[in-house]
């Protein structure tokens, strides 16, 4: 299977992702942990005002196959989360690395995600190149 990795996201080997748009980064799930986990069936995310930090869980999500955690791929506060996929969790599929989004923060530290993966380095790691 072919999935898109942009250009412009960063990502952990545990598959969550970050964009970063001046001080605010909008974290996710890659398409190709969205196709490993199933039919997602809930999802708990972290509350807006709480702190995480780089690595540290921030939620998780269920699927039919499966409950994970959510690691920050970026410190800082929580500014928003997206709320319909609480009520709506499988619509993390129909656009993971677009409308269906996670959380957004306010970061702490830019240089944090010089650390995480670049598309092609996440690529190759879930390709096998």
């Amino acid at each position: 299977m072919s999935f898109e990795y942009p250009q412009d996201l960063r990502y952990l080997d545990s598959h969550e992702y970050a964009r970063l748009d001046g001080e605010i980064a909008t974290i996710g799930i890659s398409a190709f942990a969205v196709d490993e986990l199933g039919d997602i069936v809930h999802l708990e995310l972290a509350d807006i005002g709480d702190a995480i930090s780089l690595g540290d869980k921030f939620g998780t999500i269920e699927s039919v196959k499966a409950v994970e955690e959510l690691n920050a791929p970026i410190s800082g506060t929580v500014i928003e989360r997206n709320e319909i996929l609480i009520q709506f969790p499988e619509q993390v599929s129909d656009d993971p690395h677009g409308e269906g989004w996670l959380i957004k923060v306010r970061i702490n530290d830019p240089g944090e995600l010089d650390e995480a993966m670049t598309a092609d380095e996440y690529r190759a790691l879930v390709e096998g190149e």
